[in-house]
């Protein structure tokens, strides 16, 4: 997932690189080759020029100033070149290369029932074709892809067969767990995602410190995710709490300013925020390892359309945080109110980075 151009994507490839080499080894980044996604009963499987072009124009149509839409627009477009390079990867494609481990995750790697275009329905992201001696997960996630969606569109043994050729099992939720079990009989190992694992707070030297001249609140969720009646309520709550409203990752109506920085400048703005509202999976990950007060939204699944209660719910479960939980944005103003012991729950991280370490260092064998 190293070329997917968001913050979350970029955050987790470079915390994953940087453990495996803190063990003393090698990391080159593996391409797969895409293939056709199964949903095939939507827009999204236009092919992916058509749909950067359609993908460009939905920009337009948010409502939202036009600074931001263009900030928004260069902010994707510019992400590869600009910051692909801290992880070592170029425009040339690494396609099954000789190697002493294959290390498969983490992020949503398995989520193979889905309609984008730009991952599809690709089996080499379950080690088809791989030329490793080993070949692992870490923190692998089937996303919102159930035993359900694979027995719906019958690839319950296919990709059985290829998952029982791992050599071992990391995974980040219990669905992910409860697939692979049931597919492969096999135990699993329960990890951190990478942007948690690693301790980027302390340890990477890259984050730079960024003068505040004003209080703000950090909004950060994908375009068009944000309805006009949270926009609302949002804008309204920070009026309220004299707090400016900054947009990181994607464009949102009534925002006073939309960010478009490096990924290490994204947990720079975390660390400086008055509070965070968020309804993706590492927006709620950067809140914690800043330590500032949010407010996760859960959405939930329906038929096709991509929600994120399971990985979600999951994280917040394991951290000991589900009162961070919004089913509804007038939930927020009494979840913000309440205090987090980061103290507590720094010693639970570094719990679960030891148990990290010990995985990598125990299943990477050279």
């Amino acid at each position: 997932m190293q070329r997917i151009a968001n913050y979350g994507s970029f955050l987790q490839a470079y915390a994953l690189k940087q453990l495996i080499e803190n063990l003393g080894h090698n990391v080159e980044f593996v391409d797969y080759h895409v293939e056709t996604p199964l949903v095939k009963d939507n827009v999204d499987n236009s092919n992916k020029y058509s749909r950067n072009i359609r993908k460009g124009i939905e920009t337009f149509r948010y409502k939202a100033p036009l600074s931001h839409k263009v900030a928004f627009i260069h902010y994707k477009h510019s992400f590869n070149k600009r910051y692909l390079p801290f992880l070592g990867v170029t425009d040339k494609m690494n396609y099954n290369p000789l190697l002493d481990c294959l290390v498969i995750g983490s992020d949503e790697v398995f989520n193979c029932i889905q309609k984008n275009v730009h991952v599809g329905y690709s089996l080499e992201l379950f080690g088809k074709g791989n030329n490793a001696k080993r070949l692992i997960t870490y923190a692998a996630s089937f996303g919102n892809t159930t035993l359900e969606k694979l027995d719906k569109y019958k690839k319950q043994e296919e990709i059985g067969n290829l998952l029982k050729e791992f050599d071992a099992f990391s995974v980040r939720d219990e669905n992910t767990g409860r697939i692979i079990k049931a597919l492969t009989g096999r135990k699993v190992t329960y990890n951190l995602d990478p942007v948690l694992a690693y301790d980027y707070m302390n340890c990477c030297d890259k984050i730079p410190y960024l003068p505040s001249a004003e209080k703000y609140l950090i909004l950060y969720a994908y375009s068009g995710r944000i309805s006009n009646n949270e926009a609302a309520w949002i804008a309204s709550y920070a009026k309220k709490k004299d707090l400016k409203i900054y947009t990181i990752g994607g464009i949102q109506k009534y925002a006073d300013r939309f960010i478009n920085c490096s990924p290490f400048e994204v947990l720079a703005y975390f660390r400086n925020a008055e509070e965070i509202i968020t309804d993706t999976f590492h927006g709620t990950i950067f809140s914690i390892i800043t330590h500032k007060p949010f407010a996760t939204l859960i959405r939930n699944s329906s038929a096709n359309d991509y929600g994120n209660e399971e990985k979600l719910s999951d994280l917040l479960k394991r951290l000991d945080l589900t009162n961070r939980a919004a089913a509804n944005i007038s939930d927020v103003a009494t979840i913000n109110k309440m205090t987090i012991d980061f103290q507590k729950l720094d010693k639970v991280l570094e719990h679960h980075r030891m148990q990290s370490q010990q995985y990598l260092k125990e299943n990477i064998q050279c």
